[in-house]
This record gives structure tokens, sequence and C-alpha cells, in this order.
């Protein structure tokens, strides 16, 4: 079972690495079975196809940043908008040091497949609620400590950041640069959003 479960895993790995970086459409299911030596018949004991695995992938993907997001939010030491600021620079440095590869797989399969496969559209809405359900709470806990501006609703202020963060990571893909990151995160949480 160990087994098993570890050869899914180095499946969604591979499949989040190469969707990632060439796209749905240019990533096929032998790439990915010889890039993790698994025989292409079992792909389909794990997964019912490669729209299946895709929808699959994007679940697997989100779930380090939802818990990265969880450790920095349940600091004991630190605010829930000083949370979100050091967890958003924390990104930054990893978009830099990784010379402005991949951006988010969300993003890039929204723009990709997003209309056109049910199964994946259903993957991404789900993925990005939660990501944003987790910024609404903290943004709800911040306005309580006093830290975030409570003339504006923190749903609408957890949807600003999903929303720009996405378009701030297509601009730094096209322009090499994280400055359009660093601007998202001086207007928004260092201004907009400040109490």
């Amino acid at each position: 079972m160990i087994n098993k479960l570890s050869k899914r895993t180095k499946l969604l790995d591979q499949g989040v690495y190469l969707l990632m970086n060439q796209g749905y459409h240019a990533t096929g299911i032998n790439e990915i079975v010889n890039a993790v030596h698994v025989p292409k018949g079992s792909f389909y004991s794990y997964f019912e196809s490669k729209e299946n695995f895709a929808a699959q992938a994007i679940c697997h993907y989100i779930e380090p940043f939802i818990e990265r997001l969880t450790r920095h939010l349940q600091h004991p030491q630190v605010d829930s908008l000083t949370a979100l600021k050091n967890y958003y620079a924390e990104l930054i440095v990893e978009l830099e040091n990784n010379e402005y590869k991949g951006g988010c797989l969300l993003g890039n399969l929204m723009g990709e497949i997003g209309d056109t496969s049910e199964l994946c559209n259903q993957a991404l809405k789900s993925a990005v609620e939660r990501y944003k359900l987790l910024q609404y709470k903290a943004l709800l806990q911040a306005q309580k400590e006093g830290t975030v501006r409570t003339d504006r609703d923190a749903e609408f202020m957890a949807n600003l950041l999903v929303n720009n963060w996405q378009g701030a990571l297509l601009r730094m893909k096209v322009e090499q640069s994280v400055q359009p990151l660093q601007e998202f995160c001086d207007t928004l949480l260092n201004d907009y959003f400040v109490a």
C-alpha cells in the first residue's frame, strides 16, 4: 500500500512539475510515466484519464501552499496581517531564486483549460476557494486585531489578494522580475488593507 501511494505521489509530483512548465496540452502521459519509471498501464490504475490526473494534480499542488500559509497564520508571536506579509515575502524570494519560472499552476491552467474541462474547472475552483478562505479568515482576524481596515469586507479583500497575486505572477513571468509581486505587497498588504 505504501509503495502504491508513493508511486501515485511521484506521478503527481512529476505531473505538477510538467504541467507547470509545459502546460496541459504539451504534457503527455508517456512523459510523466517515463520520468517516474512507472509502466503506462499502471498510470490508469491510479487515474482514470489525463483529465482526471490533471484535476488531482491541482489538488496535490495547492496542499503545500495551504499548509505553509496555515503555519504562518498559526505563529503565536505574529499578528495576522504580518503573517500574510511574511507568507507572500517568502513566496517572492522563492520565485526570484527560481528565476521567475512556473508562476502558479492554478493560474496557468485557468488560462489553458479552465473553460474547456469541467473536471479541472471544479478542481481549480475548489483549490482557489480553499486558499481564499484561509486568507479571508486571516483578514477577519486582522480586523479584530486592529491592523486591517474594517470599512471593507474581509471576503472582498481576500478576493483582491487572490486575483491580484495571479495577475502579478503573470506579469512576473513576462517581465522576468519580482517587481509586480513586490508592488502587489506594497499596494495591498502595506497600504490599501492597513487600518
